[in-house]
């Protein structure tokens, strides 16, 4: 396999966690494998996680801030606040990246979600200047994304009939809403489960099966996520008849 440029984005306040063994394994083991790795530490950056009017330096303050227009204003001036630049380069310049966190109420810890609202700014991973979303042809298309999830309940918790949900809904908006719309091609995520009292013998397991999924970064099928051109009405919603037989909920969004 040719190198590949990996960025891991990790989201735990310790070091010493089950995240950060996850994280330390990643780099190592995409090291061996032989591709360029590049780490976000989101709390070892003291990473700021809200948007506000200190991420535009050319805003004066004489109006109301109109975040989403501020953001397209600075990108493409090139004047977004250091830090934002900074991670900006970092996903450009990678092939894949892998996001790796604990699951929190059921989503990305505060920080991440910081991450992704102040780095995935207007005009650079959406916007009028950029091709359309949900296709491989948006703004950040051709790079690959893996999220790699820490979880607290039993697996069963999040099957089809699981109090939970199955978890492929549960990370929907993140798989599909941030990864997908921006055209990055997301790959089933890669969960451990029972992370409160995980032994050491489900811990070898669980890095003997996120080393497989590491090494098919690259090759392994990503989600079938359907395209905004070719299966969805001017109004974005799915053409009638497209669903598969017996699809229902957020499985409609999966090509058969």
């Amino acid at each position: 396999m040719s190198t590949k440029k990996v960025l891991v984005v990790s989201a735990h306040p310790e070091p010493r966690s089950l995240n950060g063994a996850l994280t330390s394994f990643a780099v190592e083991h995409l090291l061996a494998a032989g591709h360029e790795v590049r780490v976000s530490d989101l709390y070892a950056m003291k990473w700021k996680a809200t948007v506000d009017a200190d991420d535009f330096p050319d805003h004066t303050g004489a109006g109301p801030l109109d975040v989403l227009a501020a953001q397209e204003r600075a990108t493409l001036a090139g004047r977004l606040s250091a830090d934002v630049a900074a991670e900006q380069e970092k996903v450009v310049w990678s092939d894949a990246v892998v996001l790796q966190f604990p699951m929190w109420w059921f989503s990305l810890p505060a920080i991440l979600k910081g991450w992704v609202d102040r780095v995935f700014s207007n005009g650079f991973a959406f916007g009028v200047t950029v091709p359309p979303p949900y296709t491989e042809g948006a703004a950040l298309g051709g790079r690959r994304a893996l999220l790699s999830v820490a979880i607290g309940a039993r697996e069963s918790a999040f099957s089809a009939r699981g109090a939970h949900g199955p978890l492929a809904d549960v990370l929907f908006p993140v798989q599909h809403g941030v990864l997908w719309f921006t055209g990055m091609t997301p790959l089933e995520p890669f969960a451990v489960y029972g992370t409160v009292d995980l032994s050491p013998e489900a811990y070898a397991a669980a890095r003997r099966e996120y080393g497989r999924r590491l090494d098919g970064l690259f090759t392994d099928d990503p989600v079938p996520f359907r395209s905004l051109v070719d299966d969805y009405g001017r109004d974005m919603r799915l053409l009638p008849g497209a669903e598969a037989p017996g699809a229902t909920g957020l499985g409609l969004h999966r090509r058969p």
